[in-house]
């Protein structure tokens, strides 16, 4: 059978790429044309798009680039009614993926929608168009499946949180091996994560940096992303103890002591890592301000929220700046403080739902599919 996905991404093109080999061990004569990245496309997909020519951060930076997303939408119709999928899989990137979701619910094409919206956080109001456009859900965090089913009356599917198995599936690291492979010291490694598109990484890494200096028997690891070149990072290193690593975060956690990581999926990585971390958030003051005012939660981390408490603490705007910075790292520095977020980072893997999210979600889509295509086979 034939699916159609659509991440916009990096975190997006790491579940679809695992989706993909689910759904090909599924089913052996399976064809994928994507909108992802290159893991997606490692994993024997035709890759239309990378989410590189996608990714716009804010509100202010959509309304920017709004006639080149307008163009992709018009573009990305097109390409799908040519492609003719039995299904279409749409990965989180709500304000691209849920208009592309009216269209082919319009055109009779069956919409799977894999990792929700974060519709709980802001814009509820969705509810009416996922309701009416969507065939099936399925969600990763266990809060949302009351949200979906309680509050607002529609069955989704909770199949546990695919970042489990893509950090438990790979290999494990030699911490020695790591380090003289990468050239580092003997020193614990605090990790700096500073978000995946360059408008973030500008605001985030200048104050990351500026607490090396209070910290001289500690290294530090800039995880790169993938979707950006590393002369981008070294225009903000000005410090020999400072180490640049592209696209090997996971590698990089599981050897290191602490972290300070920009607000997103990172933080939920972070912690099934089992790494003390703060929390850090700076946006532009135009999305930053309009954010505050229609977003609903306590907590901005999905560690603070999946736990329904602060566990992690959190940095957001003004707060994020190098004295505050240093204090929150001391504090997850002193060994007390460590073992408690060990203790919570626990609680929070068991409230996820386990291994096999991907295989799960896999077996989900491809029983529905097989039964729309003989269902409309037989008629």
């Amino acid at each position: 059978m034939k699916y159609y996905l659509i991440a916009g991404e990096a975190s997006g093109d790491l579940h679809g790429a695992n989706l993909i080999k689910a759904l090909a061990a599924r089913d052996s004569s399976a064809q994928f044309r994507v909108w992802g990245g290159d893991l997606m496309q490692e994993n024997g997909a035709d890759l239309v798009k990378h989410y590189r020519e996608l990714a716009f951060m804010g509100f202010a930076e959509v309304v920017m680039n709004i006639r080149t997303i307008l163009k992709n939408m018009s573009f990305c119709k097109k390409d799908i009614a040519a492609f003719k999928p039995d299904a279409l899989i749409l990965i989180d990137y709500p304000g691209f993926n849920l208009r592309i979701a009216k269209w082919a619910r319009k055109k009779g094409i069956p919409v799977h929608y894999y990792i929700s919206p974060q519709i709980w956080a802001w814009k509820e109001g969705r509810i009416k168009e996922i309701k009416r456009n969507v065939d099936a859900m399925y969600v990763i965090l266990p809060f949302e499946k009351d949200f979906y089913e309680q509050k607002h009356g529609m069955p989704v599917h909770f199949v546990g949180h695919p970042l489990i198995d893509a950090i438990y599936n790979r290999p494990q690291v030699h911490p020695d091996k790591f380090r003289t492979k990468h050239e580092l010291d003997d020193r614990p490694i605090i990790a700096l994560l500073p978000g995946s598109r360059k408008q973030e990484i500008s605001k985030m890494l200048k104050v990351m940096l500026s607490v090396v200096d209070h910290f001289p028997e500690y290294q530090f690891v800039i995880a790169g992303a993938p979707s950006q070149d590393a002369d981008f990072y070294r225009a903000f290193i000005e410090h020999e103890r400072v180490h640049l690593l592209l696209n090997r975060t996971y590698d990089l956690l599981s050897v290191s002591y602490a972290a300070l990581v920009t607000s997103g999926t990172a933080t939920l990585e972070t912690a099934l890592y089992k790494v003390p971390q703060v929390v850090c958030y700076k946006g532009g003051r135009i999305s930053y301000e309009i954010a505050r005012r229609v977003i609903k939660l306590k907590f901005i981390s999905l560690v603070n929220l999946i736990l329904n408490k602060e566990v992690v603490t959190e940095l957001i705007q003004d707060e994020f700046n190098s004295k505050r910075l240093k204090q929150e790292l001391t504090k997850i520095l002193d060994p007390y403080k460590r073992a408690t977020l060990f203790l919570e980072y626990y609680d929070l893997e068991q409230l996820l739902g386990g291994k096999g999210a991907s295989k799960k979600t896999a077996d989900l889509i491809y029983k529905a599919t097989l039964k729309s295509r003989n269902t409309s086979t037989d008629h």
